[in-house]
């Protein structure tokens, strides 16, 4: 009797449903062999799940490992599969693995070719061997080539093509089915976590964090935190989301590409992207994603050496609490002073009653580590941070308000208004797309009745159900919207004829938090170095300032400041 195994293979996640491929293909492969005279069913199968016998090597297969060592132990006879495919889409490997079990005294079978191992002097089987699974493989190709170009005209068109939902989305059965009756889905918004996308690239353009970063002060947010895929931020999630343009309602292929069995990320002018931006799908304006896009691409260590020879300036790492950390430099060894903290210990004398405080100091990592100064080893941030404040900030003015305060303003009306009318025209297509569908699968109900539709009459009925609930909402929001834009845009004309001053750029920067106050900086000093009695602050000259007073050296005086710690 010859001892016989069966091995099972699917592509796709799809084709493992109990009613899948999966059940057939086993049932097949079970009836073929029991009909063979002499053969005895194993009851070890080999069963490779979601598995492309195209794009995997064999030596990335480890079922086809696995069957090879049993071979090799001499555990069974024949290996029978439902088609040649089944064993792979590769011509030379394939055809080298079937020789090698030949070798080895198992034959391979399938139920609609037979036995597919020549002898080993069967010249001309080899020859039909290696013509077979080129002909799979070419086959394989050429339909990945037309999945591509589908693809590539559908993501033009706006079509997302599939996969799992980004964050900030979820799948949704869109009423439509395929030209394979398959049900298709579609991407709607989650509201709960925009406002976490909006902080996200808040963050990076706003404060220039970097994606640990980021993800270190969602965690550390209980409202952010409770919003967290699988529990927790992680960095590859921040970068997934902040370079993804979906969440400006432009949906792209070709992000990344498979290359010898890896996967590499394009640069974003390989990208295929929509003709047009999806306004249901928008949750941050276009303008906004390109230039968080531009901040990443400055703050990236290949190009940070370019871009502080140019008029453009991005801060690498925006770590720390303190501003001036990036350009406050020790005067006495040229060290860049760091990030410290300094304790002070009392005792209430009425209670007993232990008490600690917490102030941030400068400190300098030579000093610390032993070398001779004659400053002390550290100066209190809120000493020395005022009186550069006072030193720079009448050269700060005239560059934050040209360069900060209009276009801020000016930007966050234009934002605001474009956001509002957003809202209203996406509220109002998000109904007539509702309204659309409910349409079209009403028109589906007799073929539902008479069993010729995809979807149960129940099935149906009950999807209809749902549109139409969420078609009343819809309107609501829709009205909702329609009255709160007309509002803004009447204040909006009030406001135009209203002349309104400009807030005062101390006012500004002092309700600025510290990393916003640490970019300002950096955009215009270069360096500061303190000693025991001064301050020397060199600005960055621009040729923009030209006009404006030297911004070469300027000094400030410890006058009234004391000493420092």
């Amino acid at each position: 009797m010859k001892r016989v195994r069966m091995l099972l293979r699917v592509s796709s996640n799809q084709q493992l449903e109990a009613d899948g491929d999966l059940r057939v293909q086993r049932q097949l492969v079970k009836e073929y062999a029991e009909k063979q005279p002499g053969w005895q069913l194993d009851e070890k199968e080999y069963f490779e799940g979601s598995m492309s016998g195209y794009k995997h090597a064999v030596a990335e297969r480890d079922v086809l490992k696995e069957a090879l060592g049993d071979a090799k132990a001499g555990a069974y006879d024949i290996l029978v599969a439902y088609k040649d495919d089944r064993i792979g889409r590769r011509m030379w490997e394939i055809g080298a693995y079937v020789m090698t079990l030949k070798n080895l005294g198992v034959d391979i079978y399938t139920v609609k070719d037979g036995c597919i191992s020549p002898e080993s002097d069967d010249i001309m089987g080899q020859m039909m061997l290696a013509l077979r699974y080129g002909n799979a493989q070419k086959s394989s190709s050429d339909t990945g080539m037309r999945v591509k170009d589908t693809a590539q005209k559908l993501v033009q068109q706006g079509k997302f093509m599939g996969g799992c939902a980004p964050y900030g989305y979820r799948l949704e059965l869109s009423g439509e089915i395929s030209k394979h009756g398959r049900a298709l889905h579609h991407l709607v918004i989650v509201p709960e976590q925009v406002e976490a996308v909006k902080y996200i690239f808040q963050l990076s353009l706003y404060q220039e964090y970097g994606s640990a970063k980021i993800a270190r002060v969602l965690n550390e947010e209980e409202r952010f935190q409770k919003l967290a895929p699988n529990g927790v931020w992680r960095s590859g999630t921040i970068s997934s989301i902040l370079t993804n343009p979906i969440y400006a309602g432009v949906t792209a292929y070709k992000r990344r590409e498979r290359v010898n069995g890896k996967y590499h990320r394009n640069s974003q002018d390989d990208w295929v992207t929509a003709f047009s931006v999806n306004e249901a799908l928008a949750i941050i304006d276009w303008e906004l994603w390109n230039r968080a896009q531009e901040k990443r691409r400055l703050r990236g260590s290949r190009f940070t050496a370019g871009a502080r020879s140019t008029d453009q300036t991005v801060i690498r790492r925006n770590d720390g609490a303190l501003p001036l950390i990036d350009v406050l430099y020790c005067g006495v060894c040229g060290a860049k002073m760091t990030n410290g903290s300094k304790y002070n210990y009392w005792t209430i004398k009425a209670t007993g009653e232990k008490r600690c405080s917490k102030i941030a100091v400068y400190k300098c990592q030579n000093a610390w580590q032993g070398m001779v100064h004659d400053l002390p080893k550290q100066v209190r941030a809120d000493c020395v941070e005022p009186l550069v404040y006072e030193a720079i900030l009448p050269y700060l003015e005239p560059f934050f308000i040209r360069e900060r305060v209009l276009q801020r303003q000016t930007e966050y009306r234009r934002q605001e208004q474009r956001v509002r009318e957003q809202q209203m025209k996406k509220a109002q297509q998000e109904l007539a797309r509702l309204l659309q569908k409910i349409e079209l699968m009403e028109q589906q109900i007799p073929e539902a009745m008479a069993g010729d539709y995809p979807l149960s009459l129940q099935e149906l009925m009950e999807l209809i159900r749902k549109y139409k609930q969420q078609a009343r909402q819809q309107q609501e929001l829709a009205a909702r919207t329609k009255e709160e834009w007309e509002r803004f845009f009447e204040s909006q004309q009030s406001q135009k004829q209203q002349s309104g001053e400009l807030p005062s750029c101390r006012e500004i920067f002092q309700q600025a938090n510290s990393a916003e106050q640490r970019v300002l900086i950096d955009a215009l000093v270069e360096r500061i170095a303190f000693e025991n009695t001064e301050i020397r602050i060199r600005f960055k000259i621009r040729r923009d300032h030209a006009k404006e007073p030297s911004l070469a050296q300027q000094e400030a005086t410890w006058a009234e400041a004391g000493a420092p710690e």
